[in-house]
C-alpha cells in the first residue's frame, strides 16, 4: 500500500462518518493512515473517539491540549502540525475552514496535495461536486477544494442531468426553495417551536444555495440563472427542495425519468414523507446516511408551459453526498488517474431507489 495518509479535522456530523467511511475502505482506497484531529477534550466526545479509533483512526491534536486528552484516557499519535506535516489531504469538517487556511493550512500547500473545506466556507477554493465538475479540476494546482454544501449538491445534480444533458445548456432559469430541517439529530441546541423563513441576503441568487451553485457550474465555464429561498422547519429528519428548471427546449415525462435512473448520483422513491427516506438511510445506510446527491419522489415531477418547465421536490440526503464528494476530491489527488474506479468501492451506498 502507497504511502497516503488523510488527516480529518472535527469529528461532527461530516467528520464522524467520514472518518468511518475512510478506516473502513482504506485498503481499497490506497489510504495507508487515517489520522483524526480533536480539538477540544469533552466527556461526551470520548466515546465517539474510543471508536473510531477501534475502527483504525488516529488521534491527533494540539500540543497544548495532549495532557487534557491522555488524563480523559485517549491516546493521541501525533501533534497537529506533525499530522498535517505528513497528510497528503488534509479534509476541514469544521465552520472554521478559511481561518484554518489563513493560521495553518497555506504554510504547509507546497508539501500537501489537496486541502478540503465544506459548505459553509465560501472562498476556500475551488467549488466541487463529485461527477458535476470534476473535468474542472486540475492536479498540482487546485490545492484549497470547497466541497459544496449539501442543498447546493441537491441543486446542482438537478441542473446537471436535467438540463444539461448531452453536453447542452438546456436551462433557461433555475428555482429553488429549499424547506431545510431545524437541526441535526446529534445536535442539542438551535431546534425552532414553528417553521421559520429566512432572508434573500444575496440580491442576484437569493441564498447561498444558489450562489454556490452558479459558482459550481462557473468552473465549467456555465453562468446560469439561478435564485434559491430558504425555510427551517421544526423537524430534524431531512431538507426538502422544491424546484422549477424552466427549458429553452421542451423535454419529456420519459426522458426525464430515463435521465434520473441512468444517473447513479440520483435516487428515486416512491415515499412521500421525509421521516420514511430518513428511515431508509438509517436502516440501510452507512453510519446512516445515504450516499446520492438527491432522492426525488418520482410521483411529485410534473411538466408545465409546454414542456418547457420541470417541477417537482426531492430529498437532500444531508452529509452523505457531501462526504461521498469530500472522499472523491482526496482520492482525486492521492490518484488523478484512478480514483473513479477506486471510488466505486462505495458503490453500496448508492442506491437506485429508497
Amino acid at each position: 500500500m502507497s504511502d497516503k495518509k488523510v488527516l480529518v479535522v472535527g469529528t461532527g456530523t461530516i467528520g464522524e462518518p467520514l472518518i468511518g467511511l475512510l478506516t473502513s475502505y482504506k485498503k481499497e482506497l490506497g489510504i495507508s493512515d487515517v489520522f483524526v484531529h480533536k480539538r477540544t477534550p469533552l466527556l461526551t466526545d470520548r466515546s465517539k473517539v474510543v471508536d473510531l479509533v477501534k475502527r483504525g483512526a488516529k488521534l491527533v491534536t494540539d500540543e497544548d491540549r495532549q495532557q487534557a486528552f491522555r488524563d480523559m484516557g485517549l491516546k493521541p499519535t501525533l501533534e497537529t502540525h506533525e499530522a498535517i506535516d505528513q497528510a497528503s489531504v488534509v479534509i476541514d469538517c469544521t465552520p472554521a475552514g478559511n481561518k484554518m487556511k489563513t493560521d495553518l493550512y497555506n504554510q504547509y500547500a507546497k508539501n500537501t496535495d489537496l486541502f478540503i473545506a465544506q459548505g459553509s466556507e465560501f472562498g476556500f477554493g475551488k467549488m466541487y461536486a463529485r461527477g458535476i465538475n470534476d473535468s474542472a479540476l486540475i492536479h498540482g494546482e487546485d490545492k484549497f477544494i470547497h466541497v459544496v454544501s449539501c442543498n447546493t449538491h441537491n441543486i446542482s445534480v438537478l441542473i446537471d442531468v436535467l438540463a444539461l444533458a448531452d453536453g447542452k445548456d438546456n436551462l433557461a432559469q433555475g428555482r429553488f426553495v429549499c424547506i431545510r430541517r431545524a437541526n441535526d439529530l446529534s445536535q442539542d441546541t438551535s431546534f425552532l417551536p414553528s417553521p421559520q423563513v429566512g432572508k434573500h441576503g444575496d440580491p442576484d441568487f437569493g441564498t447561498h444555495h444558489a450562489r454556490d451553485s452558479y459558482h459550481l457550474f462557473k468552473t465549467l465555464g456555465l453562468e446560469l440563472d439561478l435564485f434559491s429561498s430558504a425555510l427551517k422547519v421544526n423537524t430534524q429528519y431531512m431538507h426538502i427542495i422544491h424546484f422549477r428548471l424552466q427549458l429553452n427546449q421542451p423535454t419529456t415525462m420519459d426522458t426525464v425519468l430515463e435521465r434520473i435512473a441512468a444517473c447513479d448520483r440520483i435516487a428515486s422513491t416512491y415515499k412521500d414523507t421525509a421521516n420514511s427516506v430518513f428511515s431508509f438511510g438509517r436502516d440501510h445506510g452507512y453510519y446512516g446516511r445515504i450516499l446520492n446527491q438527491t432522492v426525488i419522489p418520482v410521483e411529485t415531477l410534473t411538466l408545465a408551459e409546454n414542456g418547457t418547465e420541470i417541477i417537482g421536490y426531492c430529498f437532500t440526503p444531508q452529509d452523505g453526498n457531501a462526504i461521498l464528494s469530500s472522499i472523491a476530491a482526496a482520492s482525486w489527488a492521492m490518484d488523478p488517474d484512478g480514483y473513479k474506479k477506486k471510488i466505486q468501492a462505495l458503490k453500496p451506498w448508492f442506491f437506485d431507489e429508497v
